[in-house]
């Protein structure tokens, strides 16, 4: 496979040679650039692929507005040896320089202005190449795992090329594929921030706004597109080199009661449920006055996901849900990436100012305890300050960082983590600056389905479709859609402590995910019971008479596990079936700033914080001692929404 990769690399690189031969300044017009130049005696194919003529439609450079005060100017470079002759020339900037006699203007400009963000070195890579789309169908969408075409939806292609530093699939902090990258090496991501660090930290270089975001997952997207629609001039920060954060990696559904696609789908279901069901499956612990903006605002919510381009049509069981309230793509695509998507076409038809390489490093904090903005360490621009009217904090929670996982729960010590490698609890340190006070600290939550040998989550939405959960003696042992924590307890007392998901074909046409699963080699299958218990090495006897037993249930809607009669409605009958092997594994923190219903940050001595508020898993109070699947997507777009309102509402006040 990876001699293939390198094959099709050569030809991208021999169209890139092409199209910039012919590459004028930033108001080129379409034209296209053939390259019919053999590809190079070590790359001779050996696999039938032949060498082919490739045309690039290159595109018009769309120059993407950018902040001079925010940028350095890379022209300065030129004549740095360290980057046309040196360490910095070793990868594939100065390989471009080499065997394509590019300058300095043809990836920057004729500005040679770079910000953090590398808006004008990813819109010239696009001007050459085409988009992610357009390069997957040209020349990866053959490989077995496609680098450009993920879940993660549109990024820079700097988050995984590096220009003047090593290469490395952004795709592998998460995954393990082995899919070659030309200049590779170790290209570290800002992943633990010490805050502490930065107290002196400061600038004179600054920039005005009204409304501060940081943090760009699924609530900074919310409140920066709430407070921008409010009239409020927004920047949007986010310490990676992608945006989406955790909330690009949720996989089942939102909750929310009494919408619209409930009641069309004849589902009778209303917010004091959803509230009862939340404050019981979070053990009491839950700050009941968020709890009811969360049920209240729930079905507006969703109305408001719909208004923006997101329909959340299918609507199924979760976990500790009285009634079928966990809201999904039709078809069963993974709910996080589809959303986050939709913000961000959303903020690109917007003009939002996101800007990823961009940590906020400190909090800036008047004598009277206010917020008045942040101090941020920029990848390129390095140390300048953000002064608005008001922040806020949407950095999420720190199920990534180990040690402080450790620090409130030691037995965690060693388990792996569903989360993206930003979630390190960043924003915690950063409110504590502002005196704010911290709820449910040690309340963590395991997922009880990561696959096993990977951090891939298994969405709760395979077992509220109808899968079952063995154990190693081809045993049921649980109800499979209890809430959470018990579902984890309960295959953690398991041999071995991992179990596997089992269903058939029925099921697995019913939802999308479970084919990513197979592309991920994730699931196996077998035509029949028999055959699927010497794969996974159960005793054969035992798991049908497993299956036999539970599709007697079904029909009798009895089950001695307690599994509601109402979510016992498919049998597995039609082969292939297949199994996953699932292990709980680090999924959520429930802790974090303390907030009320407004989404004001409050301090430690009770008394809300001017001009500060947050949203998101950063804060506490919302899920007490267990979160039910479904309500942090919900979350996310409630408190987003009111934070992103109020801050709005505050910061144009005084206009």
């Amino acid at each position: 496979m990876s001699k293939k990769f390198l094959i099709l690399l050569s030809v991208l690189l021999l169209a890139f040679a092409a199209c910039k031969k012919q590459q004028p300044a930033e108001t080129a017009e379409n034209q296209t650039a053939v390259a019919n130049e053999s590809v190079s005696d070590n790359t001779t194919p050996t696999d039938n692929t032949s060498a082919k003529t490739t045309t690039v439609e290159q595109q018009a450079v769309v120059v993407p507005e950018v902040n001079p005060l925010i940028t350095v100017n890379v022209l300065e470079k030129e004549k740095d040896t360290a980057y046309t002759t040196g360490e910095k020339a070793q990868f594939m900037a100065g390989d471009h320089m080499k065997q394509f006699g590019i300058t300095c203007t043809a990836c920057h400009g004729e500005s040679g202005l770079l910000d953090d963000a590398e808006s004008m070195v990813n819109a010239y890579c696009v001007s050459c190449h085409g988009d992610l789309a357009q390069v997957s169908n040209e020349y990866t969408k053959d490989l077995e795992i496609d680098p450009h075409k993920s879940h993660l939806g549109t990024i820079n292609c700097t988050a995984c090329h590096g220009g003047h530093e090593p290469s490395s699939m952004y795709c592998n902090n998460c995954h393990s594929f082995d899919n070659q990258i030309s200049f590779a090496g170790n290209k570290p991501l800002p992943k633990k921030l010490d805050i502490a660090s930065f107290t002196n930290a400061k600038s004179d270089i600054v920039e005005e706004t009204d409304v501060l975001v940081i943090g760009a997952g699924g609530s900074g997207f919310i409140s920066a597109l709430t407070a921008q629609e409010k009239g409020a001039n927004v920047i949007l920060v986010e310490k990676m080199p992608i945006t989406g954060g955790n909330s690009q990696l949720a996989a089942g559904g939102m909750n929310a009661a009494g919408t619209t696609y409930q009641k069309a789908a004849g589902i009778q279901d209303d917010a004091e449920t959803m509230f009862q069901d939340t404050m019981k499956g979070g053990k009491n612990l839950s700050n009941p006055d968020l709890v009811h903006v969360l049920a209240n605002n729930s079905a507006d919510s969703m109305a408001w996901l719909t208004s923006i381009g997101a329909k959340l049509s299918a609507v199924n069981f979760g976990g500790g849900a009285t009634n079928k309230r966990f809201h999904a793509p039709e078809g069963g695509a993974a709910v996080g990436s589809y959303l986050v998507n939709v913000y961000k076409d959303n903020a690109v038809k917007s003009k939002l100012d996101v800007r990823v390489n961009s940590p906020a490093v400190k909090l800036l904090v008047s004598d009277n305890g206010s917020v008045y903005g942040a101090v941020i360490d920029g990848k390129h621009k390095g140390m300048y300050e953000i002064h608005a009217k008001a922040v806020i904090l949407t950095s999420g929670g720190f199920s990534a960082n180990a040690d402080r996982v450790v620090s409130y729960k030691p037995d965690y010590k060693g388990m792996t983590t569903s989360n993206q490698p930003g979630a390190t609890g960043d924003g915690l340190d950063l409110a504590k600056e502002a005196n704010a006070a911290f709820v449910d600290m040690e309340q963590i939550q395991i997922h009880p389905s990561i696959a096993v040998g990977s951090s891939t989550l298994i969405t709760e939405a395979v077992r509220g479709v109808g899968a079952i959960m063995i154990n190693h003696e081809g045993n049921r042992f649980f109800d499979e859609l209890s809430t959470r924590d018990k579902v984890s307890a309960a295959i953690l007392a398991q041999k071995g402590q991992t179990a596997y998901l089992i269903l058939d074909d029925n099921i697995r046409k019913d939802l999308k995910q479970i084919e990513g699963y197979f592309h991920l080699n994730l699931a196996k299958s077998a035509e029949t019971l028999d055959e699927l218990a010497k794969i996974i090495n159960v005793p054969a006897e035992n798991l049908k008479a497993t299956v036999e037993e539970y599709n007697k249930a079904v029909d009798s809607k009895q089950d001695k596990y307690g599994k509601k009669a109402d979510t016992l409605e498919k049998k597995l009958t039609k082969g292939p079936y297949v199994a996953i092997e699932i292990a709980p594994g680090i999924h959520y923190t429930m802790g974090g700033v303390k907030i009320n219903t407004n989404a004001q940050v409050i301090d430690n001595n009770g008394k809300v914080i001017p001009n500060f508020y947050a949203a998101g898993e950063v804060t506490g109070g919302v899920h007490g001692g267990n979160r039910l699947g479904g309500n942090s997507i919900s979350e996310t777009v409630t408190f987003g929404r009111i934070a992103g309102a109020q801050a709005a509402a505050q910061a144009l006040a005084g206009k």
